[in-house]
């Protein structure tokens, strides 16, 4: 098994921050797509959406859509989503309902919503990690 990495047009540079926004692992049956958490940050590290929880998860789930088509993937091949929510905001339960519904439709992943202290910026209200993504060869 092999290990690549891939900094999307349209995110964040990771790479600088030590880790890095897409990486696939190549078995001979596939490739496996790890994707980082996606906040509502865009390329020029501008968050989108400040106090807006709503809002925050729509572009959360842009940059991931970014994430996955780098690499050949798509939001209808993820499996489940944990969803990092700042406890301050984990009462606001329709918006976080209408953004995913709104990108989902009625054809939604799993999804297990974690409430949290904090995330990586004192703007950041949720943050969306997928599970791996698998592509057959």
């Amino acid at each position: 098994m092999t290990r690549s990495i891939h900094a999307p047009d349209g995110l964040f540079d990771s790479r600088p921050y030590g880790f890095a926004q897409v990486a696939t692992v190549h078995t001979p049956a596939g490739r496996f797509i790890h994707v980082s958490g996606q906040v509502a940050w865009n390329a020029e590290h501008e968050t989108v959406g400040v106090g807006d929880i709503g809002r925050q998860l729509e572009k959360s789930l842009e940059n991931l859509d970014l994430a996955l088509r780098s690499v050949g993937a798509t939001l209808d091949q993820v499996g489940g989503l944990r969803i990092y929510v700042r406890q301050s905001h984990m009462r606001e339960g329709r918006a976080i309902s209408g953004a995913l519904k709104a990108v989902f439709g009625d054809n939604p992943p799993c999804s297990t919503w974690i409430g949290v202290a904090n995330l990586a910026s004192e703007d950041f209200l949720v943050e969306v990690e997928p599970s791996p993504v698998f592509l057959p060869t």
